[in-house]
């Protein structure tokens, strides 16, 4: 499986060191954020590469929800039960819950097909700051703190119309903000597609904290350490 570089397994418990955190979210998912470098303070493993490993685990369901609950940090050790249910948790050694999953209709277990899937949604979250993110922001005339900047992933759901598909692509449908105080909610809505046509539908959220008036050279400066980070891989 082409997530094998990313994380060490023996029997159900897995581990994921800094670099190979840092390795998928760079190489997989074009995500530059700091939080997922080796060197970083408030280290965490990014979401994308938890939702990928249930996939690759577990299999691909026609309906799937995913609830993230807390930041995977250094020398966590993820337990991934050999037999699972239609809901489970992905817990550590002490019983803390990281991901609720949520899983319903029939399941496919190709490798190709979760491969493309995995791809393509990680590929869609990498672009989220400066694509979708930046836009809202400027759009609400708010920002994120640029001296301590937090985005969290919150969750994601997705419901396919059948798993007769090979290669998929996801499209972004619609998004929005919601403030509330220093808290913003992002809702992104995006379509699934294979061979030109629909097959699912599915939804994501973030939040964003720390919020404060928009400052035009500081989202401009955020944007260029993001895309400088991009060239520099």
């Amino acid at each position: 499986m082409f997530l094998d570089p990313y994380f060490n397994q023996t029997d159900t418990r897995v581990q994921i060191s800094k670099a190979q955190a840092s390795a998928f979210a760079k190489g997989i998912a074009q995500d530059f954020n700091p939080i997922h470098d080796v060197d970083a303070k408030r280290f965490c493993v990014p979401g994308d590469l938890l939702f990928a490993l249930v996939l690759s685990h577990y299999g691909l369901s026609q309906k799937m929800q995913f609830r993230f609950e807390g930041m995977v940090g250094e020398g966590v050790e993820l337990q991934f039960p050999a037999e699972v249910a239609d809901a489970f948790s992905v817990r550590d050694s002490r019983d803390k819950s990281y991901l609720q999953v949520q899983r319903l209709g029939e399941v496919s277990h190709c490798p190709e097909q979760i491969e493309s899937f995995i791809r393509s949604y990680v590929a869609f979250s990498g672009l989220n700051f400066v694509h979708v993110l930046v836009p809202l922001m400027h759009e609400h005339g708010m920002m994120i703190n640029p001296d301590r900047p937090l985005v969290i992933y919150e969750s994601m759901a997705f419901e396919l119309n059948s798993l007769d598909f090979t290669q998929v692509t996801l499209e972004l449908v619609k998004s929005s903000l919601a403030i509330d105080g220093k808290r913003g909610d992002v809702t992104l809505e995006f379509a699934l597609k294979a061979e030109g046509k629909t097959v699912g539908t599915g939804l994501k959220t973030l939040v964003m904290s720390g919020l404060r008036p928009l400052e035009s050279e500081h989202i401009d400066a955020m944007v260029a350490e993001y895309e400088s980070r991009r060239l520099r891989g």
